[in-house]
């Protein structure tokens, strides 16, 4: 869906009656997952175990058009069943330091095939931005760029948020403007703003908040969690309008 209204992660939610809160779209989301990551767990079926599932840590980049990439040797185990069967699965997920079932994660199923000439030269410019150790490799010639040309995607937002993503979608969304700022945003406001961030929760969602603080912020908006009368919840709140860079998100 490209708007949903807040998810249910606690006792205290939006105020009732209060218009729907809009959220990116889990395209957007799932494009703003994979543009901060940068190590995924690879599935493909096992050459020697038939019809076995067979896992591996695999450092990704992201294609132009969204796609995982992938910079394997023609010797890895993963590589030799992918030439056996190129269906595979991609999952990758946000660090979570609580609990990792809260915490946003997605899977993306397609077939891994090699990275068109065309597209060559911006995933190896990707991949070695993320991962500048593989430059080692670079001159061996059993190391070629791969790509998971994506089917669907399954994505897990937390508690009671998921869906199917198609590949076409994926490809057309973006990540979210102020996804590298996000972390600096989130904690700049609990360190300097925490009295204003009880404000919003008793101003914009019906809180009678005691404490308040950040945990999410993106293009349309941020989530909260406050405390009142002895219960913990979560409410997320909309910016006036969409916004694009992290100053615009500071006078939002």
């Amino acid at each position: 869906p490209a708007c949903r209204a807040s998810d249910n992660r606690g006792p205290m939610q939006n105020a009732p009656g209060s218009a729907e809160i809009p959220e990116p779209s889990f395209a957007e989301r799932v494009r703003t997952l994979l543009h901060l990551g940068r190590t995924g767990a690879l599935s493909t079926w096992s050459a020697k175990l038939e019809g076995y599932p067979f896992g591996s840590i695999m450092p990704y980049g992201v294609a132009p058009d969204g796609s995982p990439t992938f910079f394997v040797s023609s010797l890895a185990l993963h590589t030799k069943n992918l030439r056996r069967d190129p269906r595979a699965s991609l999952l990758v997920g946000e660090a979570a330091a609580e609990d990792p079932l809260a915490a946003g994660r997605v899977t993306l199923v397609g077939e891994v095939v090699p990275v068109e000439e065309a597209m060559l030269d911006a995933v190896r410019e990707d991949y070695l931005s993320r991962h500048p150790s593989s430059r080692r490799w670079i001159g061996f010639g059993d190391f070629t760029f791969h790509r998971l040309a994506v089917r669907d995607s399954w994505y897990v937002a937390g508690f009671g948020a998921m869906g199917w993503i198609d590949g076409p979608d994926l490809g057309a969304a973006r990540p979210d403007p102020l996804a590298d700022a996000r972390d600096e945003i989130v904690a700049h406001m609990n360190e300097d703003h925490a009295d204003a961030l009880v404000l919003y929760a008793k101003a914009f969602a019906g809180i009678d908040a005691s404490a308040a603080r950040m945990i999410e912020v993106d293009r349309l908006g941020f989530r909260l969690r406050a405390e009142s009368g002895g219960e913990t919840g979560e409410a997320r709140l909309a910016f006036p309008g969409p916004v694009a860079t992290p100053e615009e998100a500071r006078k939002a």
